[in-house]
């Protein structure tokens, strides 16, 4: 199979040459093939302008959004060869049988994709084959309000859909849409109105946040915690009526994550610890009694790299925990020797993933690691796109491996969607998974949802109930829901101020 990639060979940028790199690694697909003839294009100049501010004020690199010569393009050009497929990114090639549009909200173009970014909107992606929905996402940005980091996620997130799609039609597997979710095919012409505006908006609200983090740890997590002697959250699909019990922190850290299990007839509750100095996370237990915490969670787990998300469970007499490790990339499985203490590292479930918040559940007699995944298309060092958005599938007969990647990732792709938010749970014969909604921003409320599919042919969910933030659980932020041990415990954000009233102490270092 020949692909040939149409783009615009006068705003040549990094993820183009992202994007005919990742094509070219697809087995099956025989060559790979560009035409960057300059296009009739709306790009505003003033685009990189903003792209340049923020990229200034807030210290980010540029991976796909960064100009490239077109020279770049020499290792695919072969005009005279007759390519299988037009994958075109610029909207001006006639709809038609094998060949493709990328659209953003309807509307084919990067330049539809910016002015949907600008209106502060969550695009929705879609690859469209003659009229027909072949894949679909919504894309994520794990710093909404900045323009450029939401571009440069969107665009990674393209790519893996491309990708998958490439791969889905190599293997013969059916496309992800109907005939009938048609496009609406034609470009927009974008202006960015008052950019000028926009851009002093956007230092003042750096200086602010700047003022903001001077004053405050932000954000800071606090967990809460209920005894569980009725239904619990999932049966209620709302907060408790008697509300919930905050772990207490000195102020100098948060906790957030919380995982209770019961032990030998003893419940200890585990927790990412953050302290706000190190800027790095270990995990800390701490036991429940029956009025709660007895003192202050201890370390029990700690690498070179950030740990958080501790997902423990009992299976064959032990004691096991799979902690987020993204920033090492791998997915690792320990086991308690002293518990809850003594953990030492048993398996490496995957290797060279950027991986969140990895839940894993058995189900049908296999074992399923659920997690979402950023990608590697932009060659940035810790992977492209959003932490949130895409979810991967991962299964294995044993809970301790080897893992088999799921034919379909991304499974979904969908910032409200796709992160897990805590363990799976059987209800009424289905699967409940507590999902973060991350479309407004990182955790910003708790979404429940049955799987109604699960088995390495797919995968669906149906969304059951929502809960968020408010007079119950005071903030902005919910993201993590699990039960054990006769208690049940959330978390989300709240402020703590680095400097107390009243001459009391403040922050050291």
């Amino acid at each position: 199979m020949h692909v040939r990639v149409r783009l615009d060979g006068s705003n040549p940028q990094g993820w183009h040459v992202a994007l005919l790199r990742r094509i070219g690694e697809i087995p099956g697909l025989a060559a790979v093939s560009v035409d960057d003839a300059p296009a009739s294009g709306a790009w505003p100049h003033t685009a990189d302008l903003l792209f340049r501010l923020e990229a200034l004020v807030h210290g980010l690199p540029r991976f796909g959004t960064e100009p490239v010569p077109g020279a770049a393009f020499e290792p695919w050009r072969q005009p005279s060869a007759r390519p299988d497929l037009v994958l075109d990114l610029c909207g001006d090639v006639p709809s038609g049988p094998a060949i493709w549009h990328i659209a953003y909200d309807d509307r084919v173009g990067t330049d539809a994709l910016l002015a949907r970014l600008l209106a502060d909107a969550v695009p929705r992606l879609t690859l469209v084959e003659n009229g027909a929905i072949r894949a679909a996402g919504r894309l994520g940005a794990d710093r909404p309000g900045i323009v450029l980091a939401s571009f440069e996620d969107a665009l990674a997130r393209t790519i893996t859909l491309i990708a998958a799609s490439l791969r889905d039609r190599i293997a013969g597997r059916a496309a992800a849409g109907g005939a009938g979710d048609a496009l609406v095919g034609h470009r927009v012409v974008l202006t960015v109105p008052r950019l000028g505006v926009r851009a002093g908006r956007m230092l003042a609200g750096a200086l602010i946040q700047r003022l903001y983090r001077l004053c405050y740890y932000a954000p800071h997590w606090r967990c809460g915690w209920r005894r569980l002697a009725g239904p619990d959250l999932i049966d209620l699909g709302r907060h408790p009526e008697a509300g919930w019990s905050v772990l207490p922190d000195d102020g100098r850290r948060f906790y957030a994550d919380p995982f209770p299990i019961s032990v030998r007839g003893s419940t200890h509750l585990f927790v990412e610890d953050f302290p706000h100095a190190t800027g790095k996370a270990i995990i800390s237990a701490v036991r429940f009694g029956p009025d709660g915490p007895e003192g202050a969670p201890v370390p029990v787990l700690e690498e070179a790299h950030h740990l958080s998300y501790p997902f423990v469970f009992e299976r064959d007499g032990g004691v096991w925990m799979v902690p987020e490790s993204s920033a090492a990339g791998t997915v690792d499985l320990y086991r308690a020797t002293r518990f809850p203490g003594g953990w030492v590292k048993e398996a490496t479930l995957l290797s060279g993933v950027v991986a969140s918040d990895a839940t894993l559940v058995e189900h049908a007699g296999r074992w399923w690691i659920f997690a979402t995944v950023r990608d590697a298309g932009l060659g940035a060092p810790s992977g492209a796109g959003s932490f949130h958005d895409a979810l991967h599938l991962w299964s294995s007969p044993d809970y301790r491996g080897p893992y088999t990647p799921h034919p379909a990732n991304p499974v979904l792709v969908d910032p409200s969607l796709a992160r897990p938010a805590g363990r799976i749970v059987p209800r009424g014969g289905r699967l409940i998974r507590p999902i973060q909604d991350c479309a407004a921003g990182y955790g910003r409320a708790l979404v429940l949802a049955r799987i109604d599919r699960l088995d390495p042919a797919g995968f669906a969910q149906t969304v059951i109930g929502r809960v968020e933030p408010g007079p119950a659980w005071p903030g902005n932020r919910l993201h993590t829901l699990n039960a054990g041990g006769g208690i049940e415990c959330i978390d989300g954000a709240a402020r703590a101020p680095r400097f107390t009233i009243r001459g009391r102490t403040r922050r050291q270092g």
